[in-house]
């Protein structure tokens, strides 16, 4: 095809690195989910969704925000939700400022089951990350994350 470049590779320590970063990305979240589901019963991204409540003020966000912390589509946090309703963990209802929006609650059986589950969620993030980096690669690691989470996001 005329005008088209050859591609672009990665070198030889590209390749390797980025041959890193894509097994941790596809082992971390297998093994958070394995220690989650054994320990607590619940799947790392519910657990997620639940901390991430049990961490705002007055335990409740809109359904769209919480959407947004969790990175998730909306789609599938009114999925995970729903499942999390039915085991009395959270609560959904209008937003009373704007009923156009719903706002998720996490419930005190919620806040039970965070505090529940916590220890253990730290113990194997201290361990799988934490335990294995010297404090300047945890700082590294911070600093990389948010660089490429920009440059995911545009900026």
């Amino acid at each position: 095809m005329e005008g088209a470049q050859d591609p672009r590779w990665l070198n030889d320590e590209q390749q390797h690195t980025w041959r890193a970063l894509v097994g941790l990305i596809l082992r971390l979240p297998s093994a958070l989910d394995t220690q989650m589901r054994r320990d607590a019963g619940i799947s790392h991204f519910d657990y997620l969704v639940l901390s991430t409540l049990s961490m705002t003020p007055g335990r409740m966000m809109r359904m769209g925000e919480l959407a947004t912390q969790a990175e998730a589509s909306l789609p599938r946090l009114s999925q995970v939700v729903a499942k999390l309703e039915k085991q009395g963990w959270v609560r959904r209802t209008p937003d009373p400022a704007d009923g156009r929006y719903t706002l998720a609650e996490l419930t005190e059986a919620g806040w039970d089951k965070v505090v529940a589950t916590a220890p253990g969620h730290v113990d194997e993030v201290q361990r799988l990350v934490f335990g294995a980096l010297t404090k300047a690669q945890q700082r590294q690691l911070g600093e990389i994350s948010r660089r490429v989470t920009r440059a995911i996001e545009g900026g």
